[in-house]
């Protein structure tokens, strides 16, 4: 048996797919495929396969990972990109398949980008160095105990943070996991509670999947 990881982009429309309609997605993406995947043992048997990250929805990535068993170990890597980007919906492509090297518990972090947009740049820009060098940065997040206040300034890690003509634009790695899952929302949502300065978030993309380490989860 092949264990295979898979790393896929989700862009365009496709970032309005949620993630229980990808989930429908795939299993006809296989079906269409061909390809021999295992299929769970029991009295309903369903193919094998599971994602590593879920992605909020609105946002685009070019790392998504798609986990899955092939029965058949004589097919290549190449064959099984190419088998499932035939099929592939719009927006939607795979970039690379390799045999699974790490756990899904590896991994610890993502990298995210995105970008704000406002007419007040030089305002936003400044109020955005204010809330990163506060001692604290307190968001209000859902948990299975209800809402609960959380501070993510020590778990957030600010890579750039550069003023354009009518935005600004950061890239930051935050928390992902089987633990800790935090994504630009919270950031934004903190930054809207601090600041009069209009602004509207955009062109938000998951742009990597880290170990703690910061190396590609493989």
């Amino acid at each position: 048996m092949l264990r295979i990881r898979a790393t896929f982009e989700k862009k365009g429309r496709a970032k309005y797919i949620s993630h229980l309609d990808l989930n429908r997605c795939m299993l006809r993406t296989f079906r269409r495929s061909r390809l021999p995947i295992w299929y769970t043992e029991g009295f309903n048997p369903h193919p094998y396969y599971s994602f590593a990250l879920a992605l909020s929805l609105g946002y685009e990535s070019s790392c998504e990972i798609l986990d899955f068993n092939l029965t058949d170990d004589s097919i290549t890597m190449e064959e099984v990109r190419d088998r499932l980007n035939a099929v592939m919906p719009e927006g939607m492509r795979v970039v690379s398949a390799a045999v699974q090297e790490q756990k899904i518990t590896a991994i610890a972090k993502a990298e995210y980008a995105f970008s704000l947009r406002t007419d007040r740049p030089e305002e936003l820009f400044s109020a955005v160095e204010e809330l990163l060098a506060a001692p604290e940065i307190l968001i209000e997040k859902k948990t299975k105990k209800g809402m609960k206040t959380v501070d993510i300034k020590p778990d957030l890690e600010v890579l750039t943070c550069e003023k354009a003509d009518d935005r600004v634009d950061m890239i930051m790695y935050l928390p992902a996991g089987t633990q800790t899952n935090y994504n630009p929302s919270l950031f934004i949502e903190a930054l809207k509670r601090v600041t009069e300065i209009p602004f509207e978030a955009e062109d938000i993309r998951r742009t990597a999947i880290l170990c703690a380490d910061n190396s590609p989860f493989k």
